[in-house]
C-alpha cells in the first residue's frame, strides 16, 4: 500500500514539473533556410519563404517566444507608434495593434507580398484598423522618417540581405529617445535547435549595430532560446 502510494505521489510530481517546463521548440522549415551572403564574417540566411508561413503561428510559439511578457518588458502601450519589421503573418503586429490602441499606431512591412496579404486578411478577421502594411526591399526598410517610438525586428535581423542599408533607414525612422529591438536565438547555446545561420551572439549584434549608429542598451535573456536586445541611436 506504501508503495503504492509513493508511485502516485512520483507520478504527479513528475507531471507537474513536465508541464511547467515550455515544449522544445518546432524546427523551422526548410524552404529558403540555405545561408546565401555573408556579413561581418557571419552567413546571411535567406528570408523564409511565405509556403512556409504556418511556422510562425505553430502551436508551441507562445511558449517559446512569450509575445505577450517580451512586449510588457519593452514598455508597449497606449499612444505609441511601433514598427514590425519582417512582419509575416502578424503574430507580434496585432498584439502591438491591440496595445497601442486607436491613438496609436504600427507600422507592419514585409518584403513578400504574399505575407501582407495573409496579415491583411488577419488584420480584417481581429477587427484592426490601426496598422498601415508597408512592402519593404532588400536595400529599404520600407519606414516614413520620423515615425517610429520602437522598431522591432523578431527572427528577421539574421536575414536582412543589406543591413548597412535597412538600419540607416531604421535610424531615420527613429524619433528622438526611440529604441530598436532585436529578438534573435542565441548563437552562444548549442542545444537551441536552430540551424547556425538563423542564430546570432550577443557580441556579434552588438558590433554590427555599434558600427551602424546604435548604443546598445541592454539585452533581455529570459526566454528559453532568444535574445531581446535593446538599442537607441547613438545621437540620443
Amino acid at each position: 500500500m506504501v508503495g503504492a502510494m509513493r508511485a502516485a505521489i512520483l507520478t504527479v510530481v513528475l507531471a507537474a514539473c513536465t508541464s511547467a517546463a515550455p515544449p522544445p521548440p518546432t524546427p523551422a522549415p526548410a524552404p529558403g533556410s540555405a545561408a546565401s551572403d555573408t556579413y561581418e564574417g557571419r552567413p546571411i540566411a535567406r528570408t523564409m519563404s511565405y509556403l512556409g508561413a504556418d511556422w510562425l503561428d505553430r502551436p508551441d510559439r507562445e511558449a517559446r517566444e512569450q509575445p505577450d511578457k517580451v512586449l510588457d518588458a519593452l514598455g508597449i502601450g497606449s499612444g505609441m507608434v511601433v514598427a514590425d519589421v519582417g512582419a509575416g503573418t502578424g503574430y507580434f503586429t496585432t498584439r502591438i495593434a491591440r496595445r497601442v490602441g486607436a491613438t496609436g499606431k504600427v507600422w507592419a512591412t514585409d518584403l513578400q507580398a504574399e505575407m501582407l496579404r495573409m496579415l491583411d486578411a488577419r488584420l480584417a478577421r481581429e477587427h484592426l484598423s490601426n496598422v498601415e502594411l508597408r512592402r519593404a526591399g532588400d536595400h529599404d526598410a520600407g519606414l516614413p522618417a520620423d515615425c517610429c517610438d520602437l522598431v522591432l525586428l523578431v527572427d528577421v535581423y539574421h536575414e536582412l540581405a543589406d543591413p548597412p542599408s535597412i538600419l540607416a533607414g531604421i535610424h531615420h525612422a527613429l524619433r528622438r529617445h526611440g529604441r530598436l529591438v532585436l529578438v534573435e536565438y542565441r548563437a552562444e547555446d548549442p542545444n537551441v535547435p536552430i540551424k547556425p545561420e538563423h542564430k546570432m551572439t550577443l557580441a556579434q549584434v552588438k558590433k554590427e549595430l555599434g558600427e551602424r549608429g546604435f548604443h546598445f542598451v541592454d539585452s533581455l535573456e529570459f526566454l528559453p532560446d532568444q535574445h531581446v536586445i535593446i538599442f537607441t541611436r547613438d545621437d540620443e
